[in-house]
């Protein structure tokens, strides 16, 4: 049934074209409607109560007129009868001042004059003789297009309470009729004043009151739309709508702190992206790496092996040439051969043992003169084959090391190796040893090779590479060399440098403590490019 109601309500509110309204217009109809309603129960009870106040004033008139003309035309008996004094052989008394005033007496003679009223006259008077409560009343009926104003008053015996005479008076009702006219214009003035102001009062109200917060509310709600997460209501009105308005602000708030928490999540999510690409990068570097590696790893294996087997096959087909000197310079050839393949080899378990951690240092007292001395002569053969000529630069100040010798000295090695492997023929190696503070020693070889260059600086230290990666590079070497160098050099909580000029030569240099300890061994520093 309610359901059917609202249709029916909404349906109407189409046909009139009251559909969508908004809740100003909303407002406005609705205290409109309620003003008129309230204003008419309001202004109802003053209307009747003046239309009553009219009548009395009327009906108090008459009465005071007809008690002085029944003084007039009646006597009053010693024993509480009514004596008619002056009345004409009808039975209706008549004033010869007045015409419009009539007695009637109820006897058989006035019942004759009695039909001669109207209608609504006669029920009156009927009505007045049954009621015991009230004696007159006043009528007021239309003639010829006049409002004509009827009193009607029965006098009833003192002692029986018999009705005796009536007396009608008929007058003109144009001053009631002015009266309730003017009564009428005052109350629906007033009506329209009230109301008036109440419209006034409401519309500032609604536009004060419950308009402009909305509004405010709407223009947030728009500017929130438009992304704008910075701006908060500041409606400070004391009731629901500022508790609307906080509401919406803590809605604010707590969107803005998700949107924070959504960017910091992308901006991880873009650092974990750019990560991975890097690493995919790394990955694809490190693949192409590993095949460069592969493929000259293979060179430099089969190289020796070849050699080796070569030789080998020579010396089993003619035993006897080992007599020769041409047998002693094919086993010579093996031993190289060998020996480089065994270094390869060497190279690789060297670098399996430093990334599983299984690398284990021996600390031991040894001099760094000795170090020096003895790499130079590992060398001699190779630097008197190439007519080089190596240099020991050592001061006598250097104490003595507490560090892990075989380590140093194998970096050492690949140091002297490379020089020797890219100085040329007549050429020059330096072997010197610095301190360069009251803790560090540093150990540099310098050589006048061919220098390396700029691109080629940031890789000299990545494992499986080299300055040439093609298979047919000059020099021999699985690449490990140098990466392995700093591998160890970080076990003996040192650092490695250098610093190359293209075709003038290159320096590479170990900066180890004096003293190796577990606390300095935890402190692992970084390679450093300075000059020794």
């Amino acid at each position: 049934m309610r359901r059917y109601i609202h249709n029916i309500y909404h349906q109407v509110l189409v046909f009139l074209h009251l559909s969508p309204l908004s809740l100003a217009e909303k407002c406005r109809i609705t205290f409109g409607a309620a003003v008129v309603l309230i204003l008419a129960l309001a202004l109802s009870i003053p209307y009747i109560w003046m239309g009553q106040l009219t009548k009395k004033a009327s009906l108090d008139a008459s009465r005071a007129k007809a008690d002085v003309l029944f003084n007039q035309h009646f006597q009053l008996t010693k024993t509480g009868e009514i004596i008619p004094g002056t009345s004409n052989s009808a039975g209706i008394a008549a004033d010869a001042n007045d015409p419009e005033i009539r007695w009637i007496c109820f006897t058989k003679q006035g019942e004759k004059q009695l039909r001669r009223l109207t209608n609504s006259q006669r029920e009156m008077i009927e009505f007045l003789k049954n009621e015991k409560t009230r004696d007159d009343n006043i009528l007021l009926e239309k003639r010829d297009g006049f409002l004509q104003s009827n009193y009607i008053k029965i006098f009833r015996a003192t002692e029986t309470y018999q009705p005796i005479v009536a007396v009608v008076i008929q007058r003109p009702a144009g001053g009631i009729s002015q009266t309730v006219f003017m009564n009428r214009v005052w109350i629906i003035a007033a009506g329209l004043i009230a109301g008036a102001g109440a419209i006034v009062a409401f519309y500032m109200i609604t536009q004060r009151v419950i308009l402009r917060p909305i509004r405010q509310l709407r223009a947030l709600a728009n500017n929130v739309a438009e992304g704008n997460l910075d701006i908060r209501s500041s409606i400070k009105t004391r009731d629901e709508y500022e508790k609307l308005a906080n509401a919406f602000n803590r809605m604010l708030d707590e969107l803005q702190a998700a949107q924070e928490k959504l960017r910091a999540a992308n901006k991880q999510l873009d650092d974990k992206i750019a990560e991975l690409s890097e690493r995919n990068i790394e990955l694809f570097k490190a693949n192409k790496v590993k095949g460069e590696f592969l493929a000259n790893i293979s060179h430099e294996f089969r190289t020796p092996l070849n050699a080796i087997l070569g030789f080998a096959q020579v010396l089993r087909e003619k035993p006897n040439v080992l007599k020769e000197q041409k047998g002693r310079r094919y086993a010579e050839n093996i031993i190289s051969s060998g020996k480089n393949l065994l270094n390869m080899i060497n190279d690789l378990l060297e670098l399996a043992k430093t990334e599983a951690g299984k690398m284990k240092l021996h600390i031991e007292k040894t001099s760094v003169s000795q170090l020096c001395k003895g790499l130079a002569a590992s060398f001699s053969l190779l630097t008197k084959k190439k007519k080089i000529k190596v240099k020991l630069l050592t001061r006598d100040d250097i104490p003595i090391l507490s560090t892990d010798a075989g380590k140093v000295q194998q970096i050492l090695y690949n140091f002297m190796s490379n020089a020797v492997k890219f100085t040329p023929q007549r050429g020059r190696i330096e072997i010197r040893a610095i301190m360069p503070n009251e803790k560090t020693v540093r150990i540099a070889v310098s050589d006048t090779g061919c220098g390396i260059t700029k691109p080629d600086r940031e890789k000299i230290f990545e494992k499986f590479r080299q300055a040439d990666g093609s298979i047919t590079r000059q020099s021999t070497g699985s690449g490990l060399g140098l990466a392995i160098s700093k591998e160890l050099a970080a076990m003996l909580a040192g650092s490695i440098g250098f610093e190359s000029q293209l075709d003038k030569g290159s320096t590479f240099w170990l900066d180890i403590p004096v003293t190796l300890t577990k606390e300095v061994q935890n402190v692992k520093p970084k390679a450093k490019n300075a000059k020794p």
